[in-house]
C-alpha cells in the first residue's frame, strides 16, 4: 500500500499541477478576457477535445492497462510502448488532418481553431500513459512542473486585454506541447531497443477500440455540455459561466480521481497475478477514501461559493455561484464511479459493463441537455451533468453487486454525511459573520477543515487509524 500511497501523492501533484497553475491565472484572465472571451476559448477547446478523443481511440486507458500487465518484463513493455505509440501517431495524424479541414470551414472561429491544432500535436506525442502503466509518477510530475510554471508566468506577462485571446490560446497550447514532449527525455533509459520489424500494430486496434467506445460516451457528458450550450443558446457568456464553475469543482474532484489513475495499473497487475482477495481489499479502501474526502469537499464547495465567486472571478460572474452549487454533487458520484469503473471493471477486463454504464449516462446527459439548456441555459447543463453522473454510478453499483456488499459500502457514508453537514453549518456561520473577500473564504476553509478533522479524530475513525496512524508506525500494506 505504501507504493500506492506514494504514487497517489505524485499523481495528485501532477493532476493538481495541470489544473491549479491555470487556475492561478483564472482571476486575472476572467477579468482581462471577460466572460465572452473565456466562453469562446471554452467552446472552441471543447471541439478540439473531440478530435483528440477520436485520434486517441482509447489508447490512453488501453496502453496504461497493457503496460501494467507486463511491467515486470522490460522487453515486453518496451515492444508494447512502440507498438502503441506508432498506432497513436497514425490515428492522431488522421484526426489532425480532419480537424484542419473542419477549422477551415468554421469561419467564425477559424483562426483560434488553427492555433489549437497544437493541442492535437501535443496529444500525439503524449506518453504519460506509459509512465502510469509502469507506476512511475514521479518523472511525470518533476518534468512538467517547470514547463507549466513558465506557462503561467507568460500569461501574466503577455495577456493584457480582451484582444489577446489568440495569444492566450497559443500560450495555453504551447505549454501543453512542451510539457508532453519533455516526458520523452527519460525514455531512452527506461526502454530497451526493439526490432521495429517485429512490431505488431494491428493487434492493438480492436482492443483499444473497445475502450474507445466508452470514452466517446464519457465525452458526451464531460465536453458536450459546453458545446451544446454554445450551439443551443449562441451565447458565449453562458459557456463562460459553466466553464468557470466546472474549473473549481474539477480541481476539488482531482483529489478523488487521482487515486483511480494510480490504482488502475496496481489492480491490473494484481489481477494478472490472480490475487482476487487483495483486489477486493484495495477496493474497500478506495470506497472509504471517496466517502471521507468526497462528501466534505462537496459540502465545502456549497458553503464557500457565495463569497468565493465575487473576489475570485470578478464582476459579471454571478451565475457561476448557482452553477457551482448544482454541479458539486458530481464530486461524490464521479468518485464512486471512478472506483468501480477505472479501478475495478477496466483492470479486471470487464469493459462491456463499463461501456454500458457510461453509454447510459451519456444518453441521459444528451437528452436532458436538449430539454433543459434552451430554458435554463448553463443551469440546465449543470443539472444534466449531475443526473448523468448519478446514472453511471447507479448502473455500476448494479454490476458489482455480487462481488461487493453495496449496502455495507453505502452505510459507511452516513457518518461522513453527518460530519460534513456539521462542517457546512460552521462554514455558513463564518460567512454570515465576516464580510466578503479572500480572507473570509480562507477562514471558511480553515474552519471547515478543523471541524471535520476534529470530528474524525474524536470518533476515532477507522480509516484514519488504519492508513495514517499505522503509516507513522511504519506498517506496510503491500
Amino acid at each position: 500500500m505504501n507504493k500506492v500511497f506514494k504514487n497517489y501523492l505524485y499523481n495528485l501533484s501532477y493532476q493538481l499541477l495541470i489544473i491549479i497553475l491555470p487556475l492561478i491565472t483564472t482571476p486575472y484572465v476572467s477579468r482581462v478576457l471577460g466572460a465572452k472571451g473565456v466562453g469562446t476559448f471554452g467552446y472552441t477547446n471543447s471541439i478540439v477535445q473531440y478530435f483528440i478523443l477520436f485520434g486517441a481511440i482509447g489508447l490512453n486507458l488501453y496502453g496504461q492497462r497493457e503496460i501494467a500487465y507486463h511491467q515486470q518484463n522490460k522487453e515486453e513493455y518496451s515492444q508494447l510502448f512502440w507498438e502503441l505509440f506508432l498506432v497513436r501517431l497514425c490515428t492522431m495524424t488522421i484526426s489532425l488532418c480532419l480537424f484542419f479541414c473542419m477549422s477551415s470551414a468554421y469561419t467564425k472561429y477559424t483562426y483560434i481553431l488553427y492555433i489549437q491544432m497544437i493541442d492535437i500535436i501535443a496529444s500525439m506525442i503524449d506518453v504519460s500513459w506509459f509512465y502510469q502503466g509502469i507506476e512511475d509518477f514521479k518523472k511525470i510530475v518533476i518534468r512538467n512542473f517547470f514547463v507549466k510554471l513558465v506557462g503561467v508566468i507568460l500569461i501574466f506577462v503577455f495577456i493584457k486585454n480582451s484582444d489577446d485571446l489568440f495569444l492566450y490560446t497559443f500560450l495555453h497550447s504551447l505549454t501543453l506541447f512542451l510539457g508532453n514532449i519533455s516526458m520523452w527525455v527519460y525514455l531512452p533509459k527506461i526502454l530497451k531497443k526493439v526490432n521495429f520489424r517485429t512490431l505488431r500494430l494491428k493487434n492493438h486496434l480492436k482492443s483499444s477500440f473497445i475502450l474507445f467506445i466508452p470514452q466517446i460516451a464519457i465525452s458526451l457528458y464531460t465536453m458536450l455540455d459546453k458545446t451544446m450550450i454554445g450551439l443551443l443558446t449562441n451565447n458565449e457568456y453562458e459557456v463562460g459561466f459553466y466553464e468557470q464553475a466546472q474549473k473549481i469543482v474539477k480541481i476539488a474532484l482531482t483529489l478523488i480521481t487521482s487515486l483511480g489513475t494510480v490504482m488502475m495499473p496496481r489492480v491490473a497487475n494484481i489481477y494478472a497475478q490472480h490475487n482476487d482477495n487483495q483486489v477486493r481489499e484495495y477496493m474497500n479502501y478506495a470506497f472509504r477514501f471517496v466517502f471521507i474526502l468526497g462528501i466534505p469537499i462537496m459540502f465545502g464547495i456549497m458553503g464557500i461559493t457565495e463569497h468565493l465567486v465575487p473576489w475570485f472571478f470578478g464582476a459579471g460572474y454571478e451565475k457561476v455561484k448557482l452553477n457551482m452549487i448544482i454541479i458539486s454533487p458530481i464530486i461524490l458520484f464521479i468518485g464512486l464511479s471512478n472506483v468501480m469503473g477505472m479501478q475495478y471493471l477496466l483492470p479486471t477486463a470487464r469493459q462491456r459493463q463499463y461501456t454500458i454504464s457510461v453509454i447510459m449516462g451519456s444518453v441521459c446527459n444528451f437528452v436532458l441537455n436538449l430539454l433543459l439548456i434552451p430554458f435554463f441555459l448553463s443551469y440546465g447543463a449543470a443539472v444534466a451533468t449531475v443526473c448523468a453522473e448519478c446514472m453511471v454510478t447507479l448502473v455500476q453499483f448494479f454490476f458489482i453487486r455480487k462481488e461487493f456488499n453495496i449496502k455495507n459500502i453505502l452505510k459507511q457514508s452516513i457518518k461522513y454525511f453527518i460530519f460534513s453537514l456539521i462542517m457546512f453549518g460552521g462554514i455558513v456561520f463564518v460567512g454570515e459573520v465576516l464580510t466578503s473577500g479572500i480572507l473570509c473564504t480562507m477562514i471558511q476553509i480553515l474552519v471547515g477543515v478543523i471541524i471535520y478533522i476534529a470530528l474524525l479524530f474524536i470518533t476515532k475513525d477507522q480509516f484514519i487509524h488504519q492508513v495514517i496512524i499505522n503509516r507513522k508506525k511504519g506498517e506496510n500494506y503491500e
